[in-house]
């Protein structure tokens, strides 16, 4: 490492940018997939149920991947997990252009959503090490503006190479997302350490830096102790309630977006990878709100989620029922979409940091995903079931956007309820005349 990155100011914002940059390429192989899903569905003769399933088999992969991932971070440090994870995905990802049938696709959706799976929770305990308690919901919201920048920029590539070079195909995309992951692991390798003191004790960052030097880290026994901290907090499984209907929305708009784009809509490839990029321009603002309004002014998480799930409601029912040809209406809509389904999901992952100790942040990270994120596996297979289909083959989603509406109103119950006082390790249960602050 360079002389100047030992004395660069602030390194911890180094590796949080590289571990957002990683995790960008991440999201451009998931997102690729559902970008070209209409098209995907019509050359392997795809029914909407099957496409569904194809979606949610991903998420349940996904989901029970996280729970592995977050005890494997805690016990053999985020980066050698990252590195698992991205090299599983890209592999995954180049083999996806020679697809064939629903078989081969659900195998490979299974086997994507395993790599994948185990990239968040490591990431985010990489992120707690680095930080401190302070900055860490503005740094975990700028890290979740990943899947806010992804979304937006992804389809436009990835249709453009499609219509540029390849003439419409989307197999040749895949191929070319292998690049990629091989960047990533190269990025990880070169710039990323589990810990600063790791560096500091290397030689490679100086004693001082401004970075969270983690020198007190439990003993085993204690560590296996204190995991009865999140298991008997009742607002530990409140909260993974609330992230299980945040992913419903978030990953049920997602999936099935393009596709209500072209078969409701009537748009072609080039207007559809615009439109469904229209969201997530807005949503990466929206996530760095969120996490400003939590750490600068607000310095909790309900009022951000109120907002969040409130607005959401009203403007998911409504995206789904926007008539054909009203362009206008709709890119509204889904401007709204992407600001109101975002704000709180930068907030959302700072929770946990902010109420456990970090020596278990991994573990408690990962449960919660693994659960919540049954919430993307559920959302897509029913958005598959509610989709209409005419005698004529049109499609009708409103229904799908209304069961997207109720999952946002069940989320703002849940903030409601959910508590926020930081707890400590001599904490293992919750008491009952804990105070919301």
């Amino acid at each position: 490492m360079s002389t100047i990155m030992k004395k660069a100011w602030g390194y911890r914002y180094w590796v949080l940018v590289i571990l957002w940059l990683v995790y960008i390429i991440n999201y451009f192989d998931r997102m690729a997939v559902l970008t070209f899903l209409p098209y995907i569905q019509k050359d392997l003769e795809l029914t909407p149920v099957e496409v569904g399933q194809l979606a949610s088999v991903f998420f349940f992969a996904y989901a029970a991947a996280q729970i592995s991932a977050g005890f494997l971070a805690d016990k053999i440090g985020p980066k050698k997990v990252m590195y698992i994870a991205i090299t599983v995905f890209t592999a995954i990802t180049a083999l996806t252009g020679a697809v064939k049938n629903f078989v081969q696709f659900l195998a490979l959706r299974i086997g994507l959503g395993l790599g994948e799976g185990h990239h968040f929770a490591p990431a985010i305990r990489a992120i707690n090490n680095w930080f401190p308690l302070a900055e860490r919901g503005r740094a975990v919201s700028f890290f979740a503006t990943s899947w806010a920048v992804a979304p937006a920029i992804v389809p436009v590539i990835v249709t453009s190479i499609s219509f540029y070079f390849f003439g419409g195909g989307w197999r040749p995309v895949f191929y070319i997302l292998a690049i990629p992951g091989l960047l990533g692991i190269f990025l990880l390798w070169r710039y990323v350490a589990d810990t600063p003191k790791e560096m500091i004790d290397k030689g490679t960052l100086s004693k001082d830096q401004d970075v969270n030097e983690q020198t007190d880290e439990m003993s085993k026994a204690d560590k296996r102790k204190s995991y009865g901290i999140f298991l008997k907090d009742i607002n530990f499984y409140v909260y993974t309630l609330m992230l299980f209907c945040q992913l419903a929305v978030y990953w049920g708009t997602t999936t099935w977006l393009t596709t209500f784009l072209v078969n409701q809509h009537g748009f072609n490839i080039k207007e559809m990878g615009f439109l469904a990029s229209a969201p997530y321009i807005v949503a990466f603002f929206a996530m760095m709100l969120g996490g400003w309004l939590m750490d600068k002014i607000m310095h909790r998480m309900k009022p951000v989620a109120w907002i969040a799930y409130i607005g959401s409601i009203p403007v998911l029912w409504m995206l789904g029922s926007v008539e054909k040809g009203n362009t206008g209406s709709l890119l509204v809509l889904l401007l709204l979409v992407g600001f109101f389904v975002n704000l709180n999901f930068g907030s959302i992952y700072a929770y946990l940091p902010k109420r456990y100790p970090k020596e278990i942040v991994g573990s408690a990270t990962g449960l919660a995903n693994g659960i919540g994120q049954l919430g993307s596996f559920v959302s897509p297979l029913i958005a598959g079931y509610l989709v209409k289909v005419g005698t004529d083959g049109t499609q009708d989603f409103g229904a799908v956007f209304i069961f997207f509406a109720a999952a946002a109103a069940l989320a703002a119950v849940c903030s409601f309820i959910l508590k926020e006082k930081k707890l400590t390790t001599s904490q293992h249960v919750v008491s009952n005349k804990e105070q919301s602050v």
